[in-house]
């Protein structure tokens, strides 16, 4: 067991505002939003009713080798994009394989591969299905093909606890490096599910926005007028380390992961419990992680989806942690620019809680037209500057099923 801080040394993204992490922040502290309307000859031919949403700028085949691309599903093509350039910005860690670990995640899967399969089996019948199908489909396929990408043996780990998932992914490998399982532990989480079936789906329970003349302004978290949230695509990646080792290496740190928390609502299988005693819970938990108080907390950043009830149940939830202060803090609901993207969204977003803690800035919120006064966050149109000082930020992130996971960073 070590008591060494767990510190961050790269990070990787593709998301629907960004090919890289550098571009996807820029591209969110300039206000830029990632959705669009759908360019698919399926959306009309299926009649969806929704016909926008956040896929990934950068196609992820046109990044990697050809081969390599045929042989993944898009989450996993996403994944090893996001990974390839986490670990370059790490510099390429000098690691024995018995001592690199994966963390991965997902919320659905290869769910592209899994439906074109179907779809060839009806049509051309069981010969013409790929022999790769199944390796990827799997959940985790993205853990997997990372795992043998970069020679890691120490572990090779996926959750899927839907929307939570990569954040759990992140908690779940500091646990891993504190227990001296691993050294090095590339953690985050994939989505490419902006797929006719789940576009449905979620239109079919009313959890989507349907703002088709206005896709860029569709995702408004906190605003009175929001209507549903915006599917979106993509990943992200962190390698975590020892801050023994990331010294002894000349690393550089963007910042520790100070705490973690993860609980169950055990309440709904789609919808969070209305107290938020979950929730509230998993910031405690991360809080006693990182042995601080709720009044050291310096940003936010928030679950924040942009749908009627779950905004609202957030608030509750970290206003019972932190009291009226909660309206003091600055808070960041990123899913505004970038849609969500599920299974992916939690690594993405303690990317851009990194990335504020390093800059003393609170990205912006876009498309908040009106205030909801039940959800009376210190959000802003405009980045808010975090100040002088020691800085510790959570990234929170909840799950259909119950799931809540939280993770505390503390500034480098």
């Amino acid at each position: 067991m070590t008591t060494s801080r767990i510190v961050v040394t790269g990070i990787g993204a593709s998301s629907p505002i960004g090919g890289t992490a550098s571009e996807s922040w820029s591209a969110l502290l300039a206000g830029a939003s990632g959705a669009r309307t759908l360019e698919h000859e399926w959306v009309e031919q299926y009649q969806l009713p929704v016909t926008f949403a956040a896929e990934a700028q950068v196609r992820p085949e046109t990044v990697l080798e050809r081969p390599m691309a045929k042989r993944l599903d898009p989450s996993s093509q996403l994944a090893m994009v996001a990974a390839l350039e986490a670990w370059a910005d790490a510099g390429s860690p000098d690691v024995e394989p018995e001592r690199l670990g994966v963390d991965f995640a997902t919320g659905i899967g290869g769910v592209w591969t899994l439906l074109d399969a179907w779809d060839t089996l009806r049509e051309k019948g069981p010969r013409r299905v790929m022999p790769m199908t199944v390796p990827m489909l799997m959940p985790n396929a993205a853990s997997g093909n990372l795992s043998l990408h970069f020679g890691a043996r120490a572990y090779a780990r996926t959750v899927a606890s839907a929307c939570a998932s990569s954040t759990e992914s992140i908690v779940n490998a500091v646990e891993h490096i504190r227990a001296g399982y691993a050294d090095v532990v590339i953690a985050g989480g994939t989505e490419s599910a902006i797929h006719p079936i789940t576009i449905a789906s979620f239109a079919s329970m009313q959890a989507l926005s349907r703002r088709n003349d206005s896709p860029e302004t569709a995702s408004r978290p906190g605003s009175i007028d929001r209507d549903g949230f915006v599917m979106g695509e993509g990943a992200g990646v962190l390698v975590l380390e020892t801050e023994e080792h990331a010294k002894a290496r000349g690393a550089k740190i963007y910042a520790a992961v100070v705490g973690g928390g993860v609980t169950a609502d055990s309440y709904h299988i789609t919808a969070n419990d209305p107290e938020g005693a979950g929730a509230a819970r998993a910031v405690r938990m991360a809080l006693e992680m990182a042995d601080a108080a709720p009044d050291d907390v310096t940003h936010v950043n928030a679950h924040a989806t942009s749908t009627p009830v779950g905004d609202p149940n957030e608030y509750v939830a970290l206003h019972s942690v932190f009291g009226d202060r909660v309206r003091e803090i600055p808070v960041s609901a990123t899913k505004a620019s970038t849609g969500h993207l599920l299974g992916g969204t939690g690594a993405l977003e303690a990317i851009f809680t990194v990335l504020a803690l390093r800059d003393r800035v609170a990205p912006p919120t876009i498309n908040i037209t009106e205030p909801d006064p039940a959800v009376p966050f210190l959000l802003s149109g405009d980045p808010q500057p975090l100040g002088a000082g020691p800085q510790l930020a959570i990234s929170n992130s909840f799950g259909f099923g119950g799931h809540n996971a939280v993770a505390a960073f503390a500034s480098a």
